[in-house]
């Protein structure tokens, strides 16, 4: 196949479907191209190296990738990412009208929603099935973050939102949960499938010449790693009121958050203002970096506010923990919930609750290594059955050809209502 991926975010930015997947792809035997924007996420600056001169073309491990103009931004400012996301949706319908390269299907990865409208319009004039992968639902995630509160303009994301649905030709999506919020939304089952998500298995196996200095200073201590994004969903406010909590009763415990985001200036802040020593920030690192720091880590954390869209979650750091093999502490609800119980690696928590959280770093801390140990090789397994790269790559190969064949169909079916006419015409 002839394989057209359009995606807002690509390498070097930390994209969950990027240059790996592409590649896979390729050598499965398909042709992949990369429509995507000049590198800024999640900083919102770009990338050193890259300056935004109009379309720019270049080779990434023998993938042609060609990235369009946007204005970078990712902050809290809705103006700055309404801009964001409407001039790479604008640039991509244009271009992708008239790149010579014909796809045999289109890939979209979601969100934004306007890079997937950009899609249908793309699909619907080339004639070429359109496959949406759904990793964040709207208007659903604005609501719940707050990015949008205006009645009229939920409403209206929301009809373009069942429009993009309607025009794919499949749906994947990366929770039993979102699956079926989406088959409320009166789509056919066969057309929506589950492909959980897997982790950048190859960069998180590497590691850095040299590791992060802090680790040093934490050698002895029970150390607590969160690793990804800090923004209002994650609420890792609460985790600073466990580690206050836990500072005087359990001095050996220490917590390190990794990473970078809206909300890292107002976490340092209260940490310094509650005078957390046992609080350490790194900033966002490479992924062989973060293997040196989940190494040092006794127990991993994943933690989002108490909502209901967040109980049919699934994080993607869920993944990078099991496949590191360590004890999981889930401060979510629902899907993500679940899939660390059967996976047997780790502790779950009411989300938003401080005591609860603190009960289960001591429940960890208390227990014997071999046990904890036993609970990471639980992980490890789990994530290698069930979600791992190419059991994942396997499922969206499988979709994209599901997705291929319905142009075929609708041909198929277009030749036999023209021959019935010409039958009946001559009868």
């Amino acid at each position: 196949m002839r394989i057209l991926i359009i995606t807002q975010w690509f390498d070097p930015e930390p994209a969950f479907k990027g240059l790996a997947f592409a590649s896979a792809l390729r050598d499965r035997g398909h042709e992949v191209r990369v429509m995507t924007g000049y590198p800024n996420y999640p900083g919102g600056n770009l990338y050193p190296g890259y300056t935004i001169r109009g379309i720019q073309n270049e080779i990434m491990d023998n993938i042609h990738v060609t990235r369009l103009p946007l204005y970078p931004s990712h902050s809290r400012s809705r103006i700055g990412r309404i801009l964001n996301y409407g001039s790479f949706a604008l640039t991509a319908v244009l271009y992708g009208l008239f790149i010579r390269f014909k796809p045999d299907v289109i890939y979209v990865y979601h969100p934004p929603l306007t890079i997937d409208i950009s899609a249908c319009i793309i699909s619907k004039l080339r004639r070429v099935p359109l496959l949406v992968d759904v990793h964040d639902l709207w208007p659903d995630t604005l609501v719940s973050t707050g990015m949008v509160t205006r009645k009229s303009t939920l409403a209206f994301i929301g009809q373009a939102a069942k429009r993009v649905y309607r025009r794919a030709a499949v749906i994947t999506t990366c929770s039993p949960g979102f699956r079926a919020r989406l088959l409320e939304r009166d789509l056919a089952p066969e057309k929506v499938r589950v492909v959980l998500n897997w982790c950048d298995e190859k960069n998180l196996s590497k590691r850095a010449s040299t590791p992060p200095a802090i680790l040093e200073q934490l050698r002895g201590k029970f150390t607590v790693v969160y690793a990804g994004n800090m923004g209002p969903a994650q609420n890792l406010s609460c985790a600073l009121d466990a580690a206050a909590q836990l500072k005087s009763t359990h001095p050996n415990v220490a917590f390190v958050f990794v990473g970078s985001g809206i909300d890292v200036a107002v976490l340092k802040e209260k940490a310094h203002a509650l005078a957390l020593d046992n609080v350490h920030f790194l900033p966002q690192m490479k992924m062989e970096e973060v293997g040196h720091v989940l190494d040092a880590a006794d127990a991993v954390l994943v933690h989002l506010r108490d909502d209901p869209l967040f109980a049919i979650s699934i994080p993607s750091k869920i993944q990078a923990y099991l496949f590191a093999g360590k004890p999981i502490i889930v401060g979510v609800r629902g899907n993500a919930a679940t899939l660390v119980e059967e996976a047997q690696a780790g502790i779950t928590v009411t989300p938003d609750d401080v005591n609860a959280l603190a009960a289960a770093v001591q429940t960890l801390a208390a227990m014997p290594a071999d046990q904890r140990a036993a609970m990471g090789r639980n992980g490890r397994t789990y994530y290698d059955t069930h979600l791992s790269f190419n059991v994942g790559v396997d499922k969206m190969e499988a979709a994209l050809v599901a997705a291929a064949a319905t142009k075929h169909s609708a041909r198929s079916a277009t030749s036999r209502t023209a021959q019935h006419q010409n039958n009946a015409g001559s009868v």
